[in-house]
């Protein structure tokens, strides 16, 4: 034995600590954790959709030295569940009708279940053969209903922030330009994690240009050619159009087929952001409003938004997964025996991540489950109840549209019948109805402002959502709103 060396090593004679459980008590945790979550989802639509705290308070509650010794795994389970993880929003709230809600089905959480448990690295094929296999199968499925060709392909990702991210960088290599005199072109209506990718791989503030968009909220096709031509006489590299299929703030679709065709003749990388609105394509009438989206070079997608899944179920689909391969190619040493031949993809070398959950496995369960006439059935509801909120704040006096109803997103405002009322009076208004209807309603709705003038929206995408949830919601504002009117003619 060498000089330091222990002859035990449990050190000093100690017991070792176990991380281990017996079976019994695994066994139990787990039935307790199921029976809480689905407890949890059968009475949240009784419940109000968000629940916070301030951060004070919650400091107070769970700030702690972590401790020495542990305690009875049921005493933390029942813990988190009491003081945690109901002080949150609830996506999958009926109501939940703010930002872009994220409802799930209960399959796609026993997939991730599944997938943790296993503790799945679907890193390469050596790793994950079969996960890897599935999802090259799932990514396959949403290549179809995208009209993407054969040789296309992708892979999960945590969501369109790093999906954007991937498909800038596959353009970036694709265009072999430098990112210093780069540019990248979005509409004023791009979400902030598009401009954010641009960054991040080196393109100059000053060179990411901002698109005016139309009357309904799409890019200006004229604007943007006029934008590139500017830039390429003063020496600078247009290397890619950023699309928006489906804006977060009211949905809008920009002309994808016109852009495509723009894009195709100057030589630039096309990207569809359809983060919130690609899964529309599932269905025919989404499908039309789509039309265009398979001739970009680039779709970012979540199915943690429209295809009912847990976060985190981002994805990247390109035209040709080669881009993505050239761009993210991994060769150290540490993998070299990651290599299986020929047609044996590794998602290591389609994106940034290499250490990546399984993510396709919740989704594959869920369409396994259900079956796909299901999905389309909940895809084409919630754009119905999003026109019919149209019809009905048509129809109310007393309500005014402020963008065209597209996908499931309705933008508009409470406005009283009073002609002195300015637009500044017209905004402290709907401020006040969206803070009541925050603190005091069932429901949550979130704010716009597509023009420049202050909208309530209304996001409806889960898919046990009813008439009555919105309706019971707009009649919430009508009376917050009528209330509110009538403090400020005081």
């Amino acid at each position: 034995m060498r000089d330091g060396e222990l002859s035990n090593p449990d050190v000093g004679g100690a017991r070792r600590a176990s991380l281990q459980m017996p079976r019994e008590d695994m066994l139990q945790l787990a039935q307790r954790a199921t029976e809480l979550l689905v407890d949890w989802n059968t009475q949240l639509p009784g419940k109000d959709a968000w629940e916070g705290d301030f951060q004070q308070a919650l400091e107070d509650q769970l700030m702690a030295d972590p401790p020495r010794h542990g305690r009875p795994a049921g005493e933390v389970l029942e813990q988190v569940a009491r003081e945690i993880l109901p002080t949150a929003a609830r996506h999958q709230h009926p109501r939940f009708f703010a930002f872009v809600p994220s409802c799930i089905t209960w399959p796609g959480v026993i997939g991730d279940f599944l997938a943790a448990g296993y503790n799945i690295n679907a890193c390469t094929w050596l790793a994950a053969s079969g996960p890897s296999q599935l999802e090259l199968v799932v990514v396959d499925w949403f290549r179809r209903w995208l009209g993407y060709p054969e040789g296309a392909g992708g892979l999960f990702t945590s969501g369109g922030s790093a999906a954007a991210l991937d498909a800038l960088v596959a353009a970036r290599e694709a265009a072999g330009a430098s990112p210093e005199r780069a540019c990248v072109y979005m509409s004023d209506q791009t979400h902030g994690a598009i401009a954010r990718a641009a960054r991040i791989i080196g393109v100059r503030q000053e060179h990411i240009r901002q698109i005016p968009s139309d009357s309904c909220f799409r890019m200006d096709v004229a604007a943007l050619a006029e934008a590139v031509a500017r830039d390429r006489a003063v020496g600078l590299h247009p290397l890619a159009v950023c699309a928006n299929a489906g804006t977060a703030s009211t949905g809008a679709i920009d002309p994808l087929a016109t852009i495509a065709d723009y894009c195709e003749a100057q030589d630039l990388w096309l990207h569809a952001d359809a983060a919130y609105g690609g899964f529309a394509v599932v269905v025919e009438e989404g499908r039309a409003l789509m039309g265009g989206i398979e001739r970009a070079d680039s779709i970012g997608l979540d199915a943690h938004k429209w295809f009912f899944q847990p976060y985190e179920a981002g994805c990247l689909m390109v035209k040709d997964v080669k881009t993505l391969e050239n761009a993210f190619g991994l060769r150290h040493d540490v993998l070299q025996d990651t290599v299986w031949g020929t047609n044996h993809p590794n998602f290591a070398d389609r994106g940034l991540q290499l250490s990546r959950s399984f993510r396709a496995l919740k989704v594959w369960m869920s369409i396994q489950t259900f079956g796909m006439d299901a999905f389309r059935q909940a895809v084409s509801r919630t754009m119905a109840l999003a026109a019919e909120a149209g019809r009905h704040i048509r129809a109310r006096p007393t309500l005014e549209l402020l963008a065209p109803v597209s996908l499931g997103i309705v933008c508009f405002r409470f406005r009283p019948d009073d002609a002195s009322l300015d637009e500044e009076a017209l905004e402290m208004i709907n401020r006040a109805v969206l803070a009541r209807i925050f603190w005091e309603d069932r429901a949550l709705i979130s704010s716009a402002a597509p023009d420049g003038t202050f909208s309530l929206r209304l996001c409806i995408l889960h898919h046990d959502t009813t008439w009555e949830d919105v309706r019971e919601t707009l009649d919430a504002v009508e009376r917050f709103g009528t209330e509110a009117a009538e403090q400020q003619t005081r």
